[in-house]
């Protein structure tokens, strides 16, 4: 499981033009979910995506996680973060999870982290999505569970 985690003032997701998913400051967490993830990686991620400190504390360094300042996070499905690029000028998609596998790891990802923290959004699974972001620093950092 992958989580590209964007550090945010603001971030949207819309389908068919009508907003299904928004944070104010955050974190908007793009996952992408590998053949074989499981409850290890779900478990693993929603640790990582709550503790990674991405947030500036009085001092200005990084040292805050989104637990501690109580910021929002939208979870967006993308399963081209599991694509192989690593050869030629078109990405293959066979390190990515099967839809119907992938929409259910996702679907555990967004419960975990809906038990442990208010204010989590989502996308919709599947859907052509428009996500609209304003990252803030920009702060961008590559996750894997």
């Amino acid at each position: 499981m992958l989580s590209l985690i964007q550090r945010v003032s603001e971030a949207a997701v819309r389908v068919d033009g009508a907003v299904i998913g928004q944070t104010g400051p955050g974190l908007l967490a793009l996952v992408g979910i590998e053949p074989g993830d499981g409850e290890t990686e779900v478990s693993r991620m929603a640790d990582r995506l709550f503790a990674y400190r991405v947030f500036s504390d009085d001092a200005g360094r990084m040292n805050l996680s989104l637990a501690q300042v109580g910021g929002g996070l939208l979870l967006v499905s993308q399963f081209t973060l599991a694509a192989d690029t690593r050869s030629g000028n078109r990405p293959g998609f066979s390190t990515a999870a099967p839809p119907e596998e992938a929409e259910r790891i996702f679907d555990r990802l967004v419960a975990v982290c809906r038990s442990r923290h208010p204010g989590v959004e989502t996308g919709r699974f599947g859907a052509h999505m428009e996500v609209s972001l304003v990252n803030d620093g920009p702060v961008t950092f590559l996750l894997r569970a």
